[in-house]
């Protein structure tokens, strides 16, 4: 079910004393092989934390052995000393499980500013190296865990025989791209690295990069797809994207659901674009609408707000000529009052929101929550 669901990978989650509350806080994925492929991707923050900088320059030759991760502090802006961390923890991962430092991904999530004691994490990282196991993945996805109420994992078995597993931590700042996310995603299918590369940007352009919660990015996203080949079969490119898709997918609806303080989950699905850009435009627009989302909250069907998050893009429509539902409920069409509202029900979870530009063919779909008391609470009180 998680990130050791593919075969040739151990997995590891202990606590090292990095959270105040005696949590778990390390996490340890090892490849076993024979296949050492990888491909990552990462925040387009320009503001980048220190493991993502060294990160970059470990996945640039396309190959990975172990994904090594923290919570419990971001490890950014913590001057060059943070960065001699992010270099020690790789080498000591190294050391421990005769890997090169450079086949070494370094993960960190946790307030921004915050020295991580070197010591802690370090003998985190060999207590995690002795508990490395092939059911691991569950302790590992425990031990990344910020504000996450619960633990994300998911995985997809190919009829085929080869599989595909996943964990990721993430509640809040769910915003492309990507989100306040670590991401790690395994496969037993013998890939190259291009062709890991090419399916990890396919899912993530569709899923992870269109979770837009509070249109706020952080600093250390990263999500890394491994491939052991332990299975001995080479999957269709296009089966293969698709179900790196799926657990991508997966993962996405699990941080959503979890967000910080949210009591609705909303898809907006615009359809009618003249192009995918502009239809994912416009679905932003409307999901970063702080009067949207609060009326969500407040169960007010206001359709009026949506219009007028539509009107602030660059995309081509008519504003005399747009449809809108809410909840299936066509309340504007041709941009004037149809169905009444009050046959609207926003008690449920879900709120799925419709709007037609009936400009082109291109459809897209971006995903948010409702603007409530909990995540004001929950993020005013962060640090303290």
């Amino acid at each position: 079910m998680s990130v050791t669901a593919a075969k040739g990978f151990r997995a590891a989650g202990v606590a090292a004393g990095l959270k105040s509350t005696g949590a778990p806080d390390v996490a340890l994925v090892v490849n076993d092989g024979p296949n050492d492929a990888a491909a990552a991707v990462f925040t387009s923050n320009r503001c980048k934390a220190n493991p993502v900088l060294w990160s970059e320059r470990a996945i640039s030759d396309g190959r990975l052995r172990a994904v090594v991760l923290n919570s419990g502090g971001a490890n950014c802006y913590t001057g060059a000393e943070g960065f001699q961390v992010t270099h020690a923890t790789a080498e000591e991962v190294a050391r421990l499980n005769a890997l090169s430092p450079l086949d070494v991904l370094v993960c960190s999530t946790g307030l921004i500013g915050l020295p991580l004691p070197q010591d802690r994490l370090l003998a985190g990282v060999a207590d995690a190296t002795t508990r490395l196991t092939a059911t691991g993945g569950g302790d590992a996805a425990e031990a990344i865990r910020t504000t996450d109420s619960v633990s994300k994992q998911a995985s997809v078995t190919s009829p085929h025989g080869w599989s595909v597993g996943g964990m990721a931590k993430g509640a809040g700042m769910l915003a492309p791209a990507l989100a306040t996310m670590l991401v790690v995603i395994t496969t037993d299918a013998l890939v190259d690295g291009p062709g890991l590369d090419s399916a990890l940007r396919a899912a993530t352009r569709v899923t992870f990069d269109r979770l837009d919660s509070d249109g706020c990015q952080s600093t250390n996203d990263t999500v890394a797809l491994m491939s052991s080949g332990a299975s001995g079969l080479a999957p269709d490119p296009v089966e293969f994207t698709a179900a790196v898709t799926a657990v991508c997918h997966d993962l996405a609806q699990q941080l959503l659901a979890d967000a910080e303080g949210s009591e609705h989950d909303i898809a907006i699905e615009v359809r009618g674009a003249v192009s995918e850009e502009e239809a994912v435009e416009v679905g932003r627009s409307v999901a970063r609408s702080n009067l949207f989302k609060a009326a969500v909250f407040g169960k007010d069907p206001n359709w009026g707000r949506i219009l007028a998050s539509v009107g602030t893009t660059s995309a081509t429509f008519d504003p005399a000529d747009l449809d809108v539902a809410m909840n299936d409920v066509w309340v504007c069409r041709k941009s004037t009052p149809a169905e009444s509202a009050d046959g609207i029900d926003l008690s449920g979870r879900k709120v799925g929101v419709v709007i037609d530009l009936k400009a082109g063919p291109a459809t897209a779909t971006v995903w948010t929550n409702d603007l409530t008391h909990a995540y004001v609470h929950e993020n005013s009180a962060y640090s303290s």
